[in-house]
């Protein structure tokens, strides 16, 4: 029996586990104002070419990014699909902390309200039995 709203989905596991690393992440960003080398990827880190090539390995068996072949230069390209299927289901959990949030801000404003509401009644005496 799965868990209510479990997805088994290996694709959305690849794209999570391709996205835990800063360097995948930063290869995507880069790739988001268009296509690049591996030369052009690898430029802002301090890490081998095949070190490099491994992380793109990795972002391709996810299906976030893809190879071109323009020539002799084989420039990489990112596939937004993969992220579009982690967005929908982040979004679920993006609804219920929401809706979360909202409860709490209703019960901070009630809590406010009776705060308010007491602090212009004077105190009652206590009676001596």
């Amino acid at each position: 029996m799965e868990p209510i709203g479990y997805i088994n989905a290996p694709s959305l596991d690849a794209t999570f586990a391709a996205l835990a690393d800063p360097t995948r992440r930063a290869i995507l960003a880069r790739l988001a104002s268009g296509e690049a080398s591996v030369t052009e990827l690898a430029a802002p880190f301090e890490m081998s070419q095949p070190a490099i090539s491994k992380h793109l390995k990795v972002l391709e068996r996810a299906g976030l990014i893809s190879r071109g072949l323009d020539a002799q230069r084989r420039p990489r390209k990112l596939e937004a699909a993969p992220l579009a299927e982690a967005t929908e289901w982040l979004e679920n959990y993006r609804q219920f902390w929401e809706t979360a949030y909202r409860q709490l801000d209703f019960l901070l404003d009630e809590m406010k309200t009776n705060k308010t509401s007491k602090k212009g009644k004077p105190a009652r005496k206590k009676s001596k039995k």
